[in-house]
């Protein structure tokens, strides 16, 4: 169904991983240090990425890092670590979804189910976030174009990662209208995937770094505190 990239140097959890996926269909290619998973990721992007965050070579946050500089493709962090620290650099990062050790192979396959369903790498097509959210929507210097997965600003390219781009479809849609991070929640993430108000406001502040790449004055997401954020069309 999907080819899917597992960088991860424990070959017992690469065993158990591989098998468990390609029981479902997905077609598995494994590394077991930073430093090749990143080289192979780059010369073939598969469908979504799995990264264990403690690597030999390049952990799993450098190899996030470097490959958001150049590629979307959803990713999906594991860490045996349970500092709530980590978890919010991998979102700063890009991170599209975050796992952590020990896990249940049911837990991965859902996560992985979702992430691909979001993105269409499942064999359909993606999933819309909101009603009539997959059209096309211009707003102000914003151009979102959900079918390719694209979107620009003041006709400047701007890359956002899966989440993101659902996040920002959520607000684009209805300009003014608040929207709680429990909205917003719903809009990016599965029914069966649950994340917390600080995630929310990593892929937030990611966002506007990315625009205000291209425009230093973006200020269309704006944040109500204690309420939510809403989009503001200039």
């Amino acid at each position: 169904m999907a080819n899917i990239t597992l960088v991860d140097d424990d070959e017992n959890i690469v065993a158990s991983v591989s098998l468990a996926l390609e029981s479902h269909g997905h077609k598995i290619t494994a590394y077991h240090d930073g430093a090749s998973g990143l080289e192979a990721l780059e010369a073939t992007p598969p469908d979504l990425a799995i990264l264990d965050v403690k690597m030999p070579r390049m952990d799993g946050m450098e190899v996030l890092r470097r490959l958001r500089q150049t590629s979307q493709i959803p990713v999906i962090m594991l860490t045996s670590k349970d500092e709530e620290i980590d978890e919010i650099l991998g979102f700063n990062l890009g991170a599209d979804d975050y796992i952590h050790k020990p896990f249940s192979q049911r837990l991965l396959i859902e996560r992985v189910k979702a992430l691909l369903r979001r993105t269409g790498a499942d064999g359909g097509e993606a999933e819309p976030s909101v009603e009539g959210a997959g059209r096309a929507i211009k707003r102000g210097k914003l151009t979102m174009d959900p079918a390719r997965h694209e979107s620009m600003w003041d006709g400047k390219p701007v890359k956002l990662t899966v989440t993101e781009f659902l996040l920002l479809q959520a607000l684009a849609q209805r300009p003014g209208f608040v929207k709680s991070r429990d909205n917003l929640m719903d809009a990016a993430y599965d029914d069966q995937v649950y994340v917390d108000d600080r995630t929310i406001d990593s892929h937030v502040k990611r966002m506007r770094k990315k625009f205000r790449v291209v425009d230093p004055e973006f200020d269309a997401i704006e944040t109500l505190y204690g309420v939510g954020y809403r989009y503001r069309e200039s």
